[in-house]
């Protein structure tokens, strides 16, 4: 990780992009969600901070930051609707993943909208709800950020996560972010998604230093 925070430099195209994708989330949400509108923007600038502390690219946490939750304004009934027309198969009936669906459903329709947006930044908002095996740099630093962001009422877990950041390697922070969010679903009784429990048994023993190709601190 970097011993010295960086600030994001930008290019005009750049800064103009993030006008635009600000200014889209806006008239998106601010009349029915305004609240999910204060949140995105709020972790699109924490996940550009995680990024240049970490040493990931700061314009792809923050775009995907901004957007990760541009499906959070469409009905769950929707969502299952366009989730079954693209497609997408959770291994379960899409009516028991409901909350995860937001952000695989955006990563497939958002490139039709913003084809100038590298594919590394669909698959970060897909997997902001439901994490991977493999996560990439900026897949951990999205994640993080939707889950540490200042907005986000602090449960122990998060504020755990959040002492960790710029002590504890990316890898490492995630990893608390993940755990902690499936303490959340077990302590509030919710459906917890099997393939949750497959990537944490998984990434369990990769840390364990149980299975191959354990991932490196960044």
């Amino acid at each position: 990780m970097s011993s010295q925070m960086r600030r994001a430099e930008y290019t005009k195209g750049q800064l103009a992009l993030i006008g635009r994708l600000e200014s889209d989330l806006t008239d998106r949400m601010s009349a029915v969600k305004p609240r999910r509108l204060a949140h995105s923007l709020s972790v699109a600038r924490c996940a550009e901070s995680l990024a240049l502390r970490y040493d990931v690219d700061p314009f792809g946490a923050r775009v995907a930051g901004i957007l990760h939750d541009w499906d959070k304004v469409v009905s769950d009934d929707e969502l299952v609707r366009r989730a079954r027309e693209l497609g997408i198969d959770f291994g379960v009936d899409l009516d028991l993943v409901r909350p995860l669906l937001h952000g695989v459903v955006a990563a497939r329709e958002l490139p039709g909208l913003y084809p100038e947006l590298a594919p590394e930044v669909f698959q970060a908002i897909a997997r902001h709800t439901t994490a991977a095996v493999d996560m990439t740099p900026l897949d951990e630093v999205v994640f993080v950020a939707d889950g540490i962001e200042p907005l986000r009422t602090g449960s122990v877990g998060i504020q755990q996560t959040r002492d960790m950041v710029g002590r504890a390697s990316l890898d490492d922070v995630f990893w608390n972010s993940f755990c902690a969010g499936i303490e959340y679903v077990v302590e509030t009784r919710r459906y917890l998604y099997p393939g949750t429990l497959d990537i944490y048994n998984e990434l369990a023993l990769r840390r364990a230093g149980a299975g191959s190709n354990a991932p490196a601190g960044r």
